[in-house]
């Protein structure tokens, strides 16, 4: 029987970070705000590289993924090579639709998953939205991520799948370009010679370093530093997992497959002019921002618009 709790939610939304540890944690936070262990078809929806499977990590410590973004992928399917065998049998499987539509046709996929869900077995599945015209069935918990993580519970009224997938690949773009203009701030401010130790934070379309001790550098100049790499449209690739090269310079980046190809791609960035205090946490905020907005008033930043 599900809870008054999970009966009475829609939707919740968190900023997407960028980083696979910030997603993990996440992922681990949300596992104990709104999973049940109940629930046996959970979805999630969201472009190749934008932090899925390290959600899935963080809300499933220890779950086998049979492909990840790391190009781990294990075969038989799990899922696919089930004996039924009582407890030899896995309670939870994994599924990446979009990666296994090159070895399976997807509706044997469908089977494969409505046959487990009815023998009690929870499926999480990757790239849902591919799998669900065939499935007829829609998740228990849907995930989308873009540039916020967007988690609801579907009833029989939706919201659908593609709903989700509507909303977050049109978003993804605003977080691409918003991390890879934290790290070229970054680059700029490493140039000139001043304090790296800051923390990360989010804004809508944007990005938030935190300092501790206020940095004392001019925003004006790392903000015209910034444009002139962007002016220069140079090219970011992934080096590992833990670079990324802009140009020719390797730059340090716990996320470097979430990145715009080429700095050009960012649109209308800016930093805010002046540090912003936060008097609660006693930090000093170095707030960037991307793509078309009003910006008028920075207290409205993170305004919800329905």
């Amino acid at each position: 029987m599900a809870s008054p709790m999970r009966d009475s939610h829609l939707y919740s939304v968190y900023f997407a970070p960028r980083g696979k540890a910030r997603m993990i944690n996440l992922g681990w936070m949300l596992s104990q705000r709104h999973l049940s262990p109940f629930d046996l078809l959970i979805g999630f929806i969201g472009e190749p590289g934008s932090g899925k499977s390290s959600l899935v990590r963080g809300m499933f410590p220890g779950l086998e993924l049979a492909s990840d973004d790391e190009g781990v992928n294990v075969r038989p399917l799990p899922l696919l090579n089930r004996d039924g065998r009582g407890f030899r049998d896995s309670h939870t499987y994994h599924l990446d639709v979009r990666f296994e539509m090159a070895f399976t046709q997807v509706y044997d996929l469908a089977q494969a998953v409505r046959t487990a869900v009815e023998e009690g077995k929870r499926v999480v599945v990757e790239h849902f939205e591919l799998l669900y015209p065939y499935l007829g069935i829609n998740a228990q918990v849907l995930v989308g991520v873009g540039e916020e993580v967007i988690l609801t519970r579907p009833t029989i009224f939706g919201p659908e799948p593609q709903d989700v997938a509507n909303i977050v690949f049109s978003s993804s773009c605003y977080r691409k370009m918003a991390h890879t203009a934290e790290n070229l701030t970054e680059l700029c401010i490493t140039k000139a010679g001043y304090p790296t130790d800051y923390h990360h934070g989010d804004v809508h379309h944007g990005f938030i370093l935190e300092y501790d001790q206020h940095p004392g550098f001019s925003i004006p100049e790392i903000e015209a530093a910034v444009k002139e790499i962007i002016a220069a449209d140079l090219p970011v690739a992934y080096k590992d997992e833990g670079h990324v090269y802009i140009g020719e310079h390797i730059h340090p980046c716990t996320g470097p497959r979430l990145h715009v190809k080429s700095t050009g791609e960012i649109e209308n960035f800016s930093l805010l002019p002046q540090f912003q205090y936060d008097p609660i946490q006693h930090q000093y905020l170095l707030v960037g921002l991307i793509g078309e907005r009003q910006r008028d008033n920075i207290r409205d930043l993170n305004r919800i618009v329905f």
